[in-house]
């Protein structure tokens, strides 16, 4: 207030001041909203990045699945052939050491 009583012969000083101070404000908003956008657009970066993961995450856990699937699918079939191979070397053993094999 003090320096309002003073300023009335005083114009251009406190005038001036004031200005400064709204240039100094000005140039904080500035920066703020500046920040607070790339903020924004950070934040939008990191959904899409996000979004982009997790596709990536539900593709692979599918691609897993069909390859777990492919997995029991041979060890049934390794099984299956182990079991002729083995009826096969019964049976090949078997006429080997038959009548004539005595």
């Amino acid at each position: 207030m003090a320096k309002a009583v003073q300023a009335k012969g005083q114009d251009a000083p406190p005038l001036e001041e004031a200005l400064h101070r709204l240039d100094a404000a000005l140039a904080l908003l500035e920066t703020t909203v500046a920040r607070k956008l790339e903020m924004e657009r950070s934040r939008g970066d990191r959904e899409t990045e996000f979004a982009l993961l997790e596709e990536d995450r539900v593709r692979l856990a599918a691609e897993l699945d069909a390859a777990g699937a492919r997995l029991a699918r041979v060890t049934t079939t390794t099984g299956e052939v182990n079991r002729r191979l083995d009826r096969a070397i019964e049976t090949v053993e078997d006429v080997l050491s038959g009548p004539a094999g005595r």
